[in-house]
């Protein structure tokens, strides 16, 4: 099978996975809340703004999963969804996901109280470097404005809780195609300085469908395995 082949098989096994269950399990306001650490979890992680909740709409096919835990007093939590359901045995429960999505409160708040900062910052890096079960990460970052310092102390953070990576552009069909070509070569640069990295940068429009099947496929590998066809 040739390498397109390939990739198109995985785009096509995780689209079939996502069709099925994804559901919003609960928000953890402290690391106590945290469900039980027992399966694979991709974290996604960006500025506020960023277009988080829309890329998580698009990738698991649903109108507004990601918003389904957006109430006041949420806003700073991580909220966890559950992916996938093992085939049903008859007289059994149907048993854990096959994975878990965290989506990460925003980070680069303009006006957020510094206490708020410091409680989300707190919270973020325990989950960061304590949490056995996360697969990886994907720092999404906005293509029209690029890398910026806050984008950078995440990577930093994930770097030093040696936690890999993949850095996401959203809003890709926002700007010129040279425009971003150059924002991506300029990110796919500076992402060769940090360790925990990937070296591929995703370009993405959840709006247009730009770059969803191929981030989709990825994502399921890092959570169950290159060779995963369900």
């Amino acid at each position: 099978m040739s390498e397109q082949a390939e990739q198109a098989a995985r785009e096509e096994a995780a689209s079939r996975l996502f069709s099925g269950p994804v559901d919003f399990l609960l928000s953890a306001p402290q690391l106590k809340f945290l469900p039980e650490p027992i399966v694979p979890e991709i974290a996604f992680c960006g500025r506020s703004n960023v277009g988080k909740s829309s890329l998580l709409n698009a990738l698991t096919g649903r109108k507004a999963i990601a918003r389904a835990s957006v109430t006041p007093g949420r806003t700073q939590e991580l909220n966890f969804f559950d992916v996938g359901r093992p085939e049903r045995i008859e007289g059994e429960d149907a048993g854990l996901p096959l994975f878990r999505l965290v989506d990460m409160p925003g980070y680069g708040f303009a006006k957020a109280p510094v206490k708020v900062v410091e409680k989300w910052k707190s919270l973020v890096k325990s989950y960061l470097r304590g949490r056995a079960v996360l697969a990886r990460t994907l720092v999404l970052v906005d293509s029209r404005h690029g890398l910026k310092d806050t984008d950078r102390e995440m990577m930093t953070m994930l770097d030093e809780a040696a936690v890999g990576y993949r850095i996401v552009l959203t809003k890709a069909d926002k700007i010129k195609a040279s425009d971003l070509q150059v924002v991506a070569e300029k990110t796919a640069a500076e992402a060769k300085k940090h360790v925990a990295a990937f070296p591929e940068i995703h370009l993405t429009s959840s709006e247009k469908g730009m770059g969803i099947a191929a981030l989709r496929a990825a994502v399921v590998a890092d959570a169950l395995g290159e060779g995963w066809q369900g």
